[in-house]
């Protein structure tokens, strides 16, 4: 049965999550009703990351077989016509059997925009995060090199995670500054259920000057949730991009293009 890989962004505001629920209120139900539609038939997705309610995705990767013939314009002008406006198909293509939108993923990246200004947002209201009190994004970053690497990030790991192994590696954790936004930007094999939101709300605990960077190697290496800040907020987070070996031949519309993309 061929294989269909797509490119899809949506606006998590407007989703209980990735994952199918009874309510029919996530993106994996709107996009499962949308390709059926197409298909003639029911359809089976699976996606690079499965994002929590409110997270957001300018580049999230999902695959699924069908057996009905349709050209690549259908994947994605037909579906789009279906879908509600919090989601769209980027792009679409036919790729090899054994193309796998979860395992076959190198790396993923996530970023995460927070306000940083006195007053609250309100036309970005659920677009981004917010933090009142000046930030010091050099602290951050400096700070921040202690989790670079291959680490047991469990003080970052939420509770209801599922992952059968706390260890990941940080590729990439950067920080800056954009006017009144500071902006953080993270690689790795791999996450954990809730550990950019967390890491994020520890390093916001360090640019205010509550904590030191000694504190924050302190967390990771004490592997114990309850010393890390709490979680921020999700409206800050992306899924901006999954890396997958070019002998796939993604377009390169997997970096995504949306309103956050430029920041």
């Amino acid at each position: 049965m061929p294989r269909i890989a797509i490119g899809l962004e949506y606006d998590g505001a407007a989703f209980c999550g990735w994952q199918t629920q009874p309510s029919g209120c996530a993106v994996q139900d709107a996009l499962e009703r949308a390709l059926a539609q197409i298909a003639g038939e029911a359809v089976a997705t699976t996606c690079a990351g499965r994002t929590d309610a409110g997270v957001h995705a300018l580049a999230q990767v999902v695959h699924f077989d069908c057996g009905a013939p349709r050209p690549e314009s259908a994947w994605v002008r037909g579906v789009n016509a279906l879908l509600p406006p919090g989601a769209a198909v980027l792009w679409a293509q036919a790729v090899a059997q054994d193309f796998h939108a979860r395992y076959a993923a190198l790396e993923r990246c996530y970023r995460y925009v927070l306000l940083n200004h006195a007053t609250r947002p309100a036309l970005e209201q659920g677009r981004v995060g917010w933090f009142h009190l000046s930030l010091d994004v050099g602290r951050m970053h400096g700070a921040a090199r202690c989790l670079l690497g291959e680490h047991d990030f469990s003080a970052f790991r939420s509770s209801e995670c599922q992952a059968k192994s706390p260890v990941r590696e940080l590729r990439r954790l950067d920080i800056s500054r954009s006017g009144d936004y500071v902006v953080f930007e993270f690689a790795a094999n791999a996450f954990l259920h809730h550990m950019v939101r967390n890491i994020v709300g520890s390093l916001v605990e360090i640019g205010k000057g509550e904590r030191d960077a000694a504190w924050l190697a302190g967390v990771l290496a004490g592997r114990d949730r309850k010393r890390a800040a709490a979680t921020f907020d999700a409206a800050g987070l992306y899924l901006a991009r999954v890396v997958y070996d070019a002998k796939w031949a993604l377009p390169q519309a997997a970096r995504g293009r949306g309103l956050m993309g430029g920041i």
